[in-house]
């Protein structure tokens, strides 16, 4: 698959040992960014994944989020990092690979019953993930499916999910670290 091709692989980043996937060189391709958005809207665009809204993780699940929205016709919510957001919020704090973070969503951005659509640019620990499906379901929502342009499955996080009953997509994957 050329998504796969337009993405830049950098050795030791963010510390020694990582190979980091870099997807800013597949979005700045637009035949690259382009296949992308094309590839979700096609599997989307049936009913056969019903949902609402999609939310998408800060910052790189923005732009595919954004994409999406517009192609679907859906509406878009951010999940953005603490003290980012105006309005009143839900906030949930989760541990990383190399400390904690917290993310936060407006109170008001999913009803009780919206079925959602969790976008991001990669799964690897699937702790953002879970984190952001924290907040969904904290507002009454549920997570019809995460979708993600890469999934490193050796790191796990496709793994955790799954235990946790989440269904998974991904474009393409990359084995190891």
């Amino acid at each position: 698959m050329p998504i796969k091709s337009k993405i830049r692989t950098i050795a030791d980043y963010p510390k020694k040992g990582i190979m980091f996937r870099d997807i800013t060189t597949l979005i700045k391709d637009p035949v690259g960014f382009r296949l992308v958005i094309d590839s979700f809207t096609q599997r989307y665009i049936s009913d056969e994944i019903d949902f609402d809204i999609i939310v998408g993780i800060e910052s790189r699940g923005f732009i595919i989020g954004g994409a999406l929205s517009y192609t679907l016709g859906k509406g878009f919510v951010p999940v953005r990092k603490a003290g980012k957001l105006p309005a009143e919020k839900v906030s949930h704090a989760y541990e990383l690979e190399y400390g904690t973070d917290k993310i936060e969503m407006h109170r008001d951005a999913i009803s009780k019953g919206t079925k959602v659509l969790l976008v991001d640019d990669l799964l690897a620990t699937g702790g953002t993930a879970l984190a952001a499906a924290t907040l969904i379901e904290k507002l009454g929502g549920t997570v019809s499916e995460m979708a993600f342009i890469v999934n490193l499955p050796d790191v796990g996080g496709e793994k955790r999910l799954m235990e946790k009953n989440y269904r998974i997509f991904s474009l393409t994957e990359f084995e190891g670290d």
